[in-house]
């Protein structure tokens, strides 16, 4: 007897390993899949990083400086997620990054057809985000701070600072705000290097990305008509809260 029962579970130890997975019961098949979804996320995520990690090498091939690679990856997120979403009519990256003293080329404007850097140059934070380094954001109207996050540039017009390119943010309490805000690109003498030498760091606007009146024309030509530009810091709630940085779905 006791010989019977050993061989019969013998047979149902064999059958069930070479059992297919389309025969497994549902509920073990669902507990197979789930385990394997994390590897495929990681593999794209990677696959991800590894474009990135390609495209900055060929900028960095081309040009002299660069924003790191943590910074442009991220930047890289977002922008890829717009474009997927049509929503970048003009294919220029512009990367601000705020974590710079504002005595430093902090601004780039980088040409995604033919991966080259087209400005690199100095760029203001708003009145009431910080001194010589941007500390403080807001998305609040009269605030005179600087807002993180992304934005698709608009339609320009003339204002009391000259040529101006309006900005859309894209980021709902971020800088959803910015037009409501008049958040725009303009020139300005307190972004010349020359305030730099006078006053220890570059001027401040009222929350607007202010950039050098002796390019600001050509500059602004360049990236209006729906580009993206990202405005970066290391700031915790930003980067924990930023859906463009954190969705699931990798562009």
């Amino acid at each position: 007897m006791i010989y019977k029962i050993l061989t019969i579970t013998g047979i149902l130890i064999f059958s069930f390993a070479f059992t297919t997975s389309s025969k497994l019961p549902k509920t073990l098949n669902s507990k197979l899949e789930a385990s394997a979804a994390p590897a495929l996320v990681s593999e794209e995520i990677e696959t991800f990083s590894e474009k990135v990690a390609t495209v900055y090498g060929e900028f960095a091939e081309n040009s002299a400086s660069m924003p790191t690679l943590k910074v442009f990856e991220r930047a890289m997120t977002g922008y890829s997620k717009l474009d997927a979403k049509g929503k970048v009519g003009n294919q220029l990256l512009t990367v601000i990054d705020f974590g710079l003293s504002s005595t430093t080329k902090r601004m780039w404007i980088l040409d995604m057809n033919t991966k080259n850097v087209l400005f690199h140059t100095y760029v203001s934070h708003g009145k009431n985000t910080g001194g010589e380094f941007a500390t403080k954001f807001s998305n609040t109207v009269n605030s005179l701070q600087s807002s993180l996050g992304f934005y698709v540039t608009g339609k320009t017009y003339y204002g009391k600072n000259g040529l101006s390119l309006y900005l859309d943010g894209q980021e709902k309490g971020f800088n959803h705000n910015a037009r409501k805000r008049y958040v725009v690109v303009h020139g300005a003498d307190y972004a010349e290097p020359s305030f730099i030498d006078r006053i220890g760091r570059l001027g401040r606007s009222y929350g607007c990305p202010a950039v050098p009146n002796s390019i600001a024309k050509d500059l602004i030509e360049k990236i209006k008509g729906r580009s993206v530009i990202y405005i970066h810091k290391e700031d915790k709630n930003y980067l924990k809260n930023s859906k463009l940085l954190n969705s699931v779905t990798a562009a």
